[in-house]
């Protein structure tokens, strides 16, 4: 008897230790734990980076009150866009770095309490490192301003890539270093500053030697890898370019893929701009400047790439504090890189030819002007 009631009894016992999950924990400002849709439950799950693939959208719960400011900022892409409640109140119509009061976007008639907030992208991942809670200035009674309580505005962490950059950067260091202890003659002839703008006899050299050396191509390696970490971590929104997307969709969580990746496109841009010369100078009929403007042009970008590492430094030190600072620091270095690489060329070009001819003016804009226009757009202006 006591056997028949105890199996009677189990299917209650059963459903009494079923899991059923909680309600979610109101909160009061955005935090790093992040849940995706999970279409074979039909419920939310928590994301785990390590192990749930990149998805498209994202959802936290968020406790909002209409008359409490909610302050976030976020790195957005073009079409990003934001839901509370499946209900569309935010779309970016250009890559920007925005702020938004997610009480103000709170549908007319709302309640306090919580509410689902989904951040959507629909050709990549979101950029779910760069949504964090920004603090807004409240008068107090002395007629200052303050801040909002440290519980409610937590620490933002650092970025995602951080131990990959390091790391990369440290490789950078040890293989300047190794080059410049072993090829210390080929080293000088490239990174001399007194001879940059000068008629120094190491830069006439470099003009004579062959270009395609050994030392030559690591270099442009380590530049290519240099520029390749400034284009991940600061100028992320080249991500955006649609070609760019279409030829090589890689998961922005997938960072040394990426680096990898640009690494690959940065160098092969350096190698093939000498067929692109050679094709424009045979075109223009001026085959015998394609070789002195090649190496003029690996010489002023590869002593221009020196500058590419400290710049990285300067962002994982200061880009939790200065965005901004750190933004304005590296477009500027990179469109110095970019401009002094013209102006260079144009200048040794005009040394073996003049260039007020007109037929070798517009041979130096369809090589030269043209293509700094375009970088610029796509790496400078586009951020």
């Amino acid at each position: 008897m006591l056997w028949l009631t105890g199996l009677s009894l189990l299917p209650l016992l059963l459903q009494a230790a079923e899991y059923r999950p909680l309600p979610p924990a109101p909160r009061a400002g955005l935090t790093q734990d992040w849940l995706i849709h999970d279409e074979d439950r039909n419920r939310l799950v928590l994301y785990l980076s390590d192990y749930h693939p990149p998805a498209h959208a994202y959802y936290q719960w968020l406790s909002i009150r209409p008359a409490k400011p909610l302050l976030i900022r976020f790195t957005a892409r073009e079409k990003l866009s934001l839901f509370i409640d499946n209900r569309l109140v935010f779309t970016a119509r250009t890559p920007a770095t925005y702020t938004l009061d997610l009480a103000r976007l709170l549908p007319p008639g709302s309640v306090a309490g919580p509410h689902l907030l989904c951040v959507w992208e629909p050709d990549a991942s979101p950029n779910l490192a760069s949504f964090v809670n920004a603090v807004p200035a409240e008068p107090t009674q002395a007629g200052k301003s303050s801040a909002l309580p440290l519980d409610a505005q937590p620490r933002p962490r650092g970025h995602q890539g951080q131990n990959v950059f390091v790391g990369f950067l440290l490789l950078i260091g040890l293989c300047y270093g190794g080059l410049r202890a072993t090829y210390q003659p080929g080293f000088t002839r490239i990174y001399q500053l007194e001879g940059l703008w000068g008629k120094g006899s190491a830069e006439q050299d470099f003009l004579i030697k062959p270009t395609l050396t050994w030392l030559n191509l690591v270099l442009v390696l380590l530049f290519a890898l240099s520029f390749a970490l400034l284009l991940v971590a600061i100028h992320t929104n080249i991500q955006s370019i649609v070609i760019l997307r279409r030829l090589f969709d890689v998961a922005e969580s997938a960072i040394v893929v990426r680096v990898l990746l640009y690494t690959a496109l940065v160098a092969g841009f350096v190698l093939g701009k000498y067929l692109f010369l050679e094709l424009m100078g045979y075109i223009f009929d001026v085959t015998d400047l394609v070789t002195i403007q090649y190496r003029e042009f690996i010489r002023t970008i590869l002593f221009m790439g020196l500058f590419l590492p400290a710049v990285m430094l300067l962002y994982l030190g200061l880009n939790q504090r200065l965005p901004e600072t750190v933004l304005w620091v590296s477009n500027g270095v990179v469109s110095l890189l970019l401009i002094g690489t013209v102006l260079r060329v144009g200048r040794t070009l005009h040394h073996k030819t003049s260039l007020l001819n007109l037929h070798l003016f517009s041979y130096l804009c369809a090589t030269e002007v043209i293509p700094l226009i375009v970088l610029l757009k796509l790496i400078v202006f586009t951020y």
